[in-house]
């Protein structure tokens, strides 16, 4: 496996700074991605974060969008006009941004979670509940079916 991948849980120190896991860090690095690429999760309370594989799946996904249209527009400001790009310090650390705090509701502590392509950036509760929902999706869809309240 070369994409991001388990979940850790980090506290910001006196600077606002937080260590990427080391095998975080090793995606980004493989991928050739100088930095962090961040934007706010267009439909949860969270932060996605990756490399050049995220770019990758955001040029797809806006490739299938005529230019110049509102639907191109909206994706485009969602996915590049509020994203950002962070700087990864020597000791593998991140500051987030007032923005990226915010969005998540991030206080002194992070969950960073792997999703293959890219990771999310969570408040550790916010995540607990988001993971509970997950697994009952989960496990719905690996029976064959729609979990209950999940769009059909």
């Amino acid at each position: 496996m070369h994409g991001f991948v388990s979940h850790y849980t980090a506290r910001l120190d006196a600077k606002g700074r937080t260590s990427i896991p080391a095998p975080f860090r090793a995606v980004l690095q493989r991928d050739g991605f100088d930095g962090l690429y961040c934007f706010p999760s267009p439909y949860l309370e969270a932060v996605d974060a990756g490399g050049n594989a995220l770019l990758g799946e955001i040029e797809r996904r806006l490739e299938g969008v005529r230019t110049l249209t509102s639907d191109h527009d909206y994706l485009a400001t969602a996915l590049y006009g509020i994203s950002e790009v962070l700087k990864i310090d020597a000791e593998g650390r991140v500051t987030f941004s007032e923005a990226i705090k915010a969005r998540a509701g991030i206080v002194d502590q992070v969950v960073l979670v792997g999703q293959g392509y890219k990771f999310q950036i969570w408040e550790p509760e916010r995540f607990e509940a988001h993971r509970a929902e997950a697994m009952r999706r989960a496990l719905a869809a690996l029976q064959g079916g729609p979990a209950p309240g999940a769009p059909a």
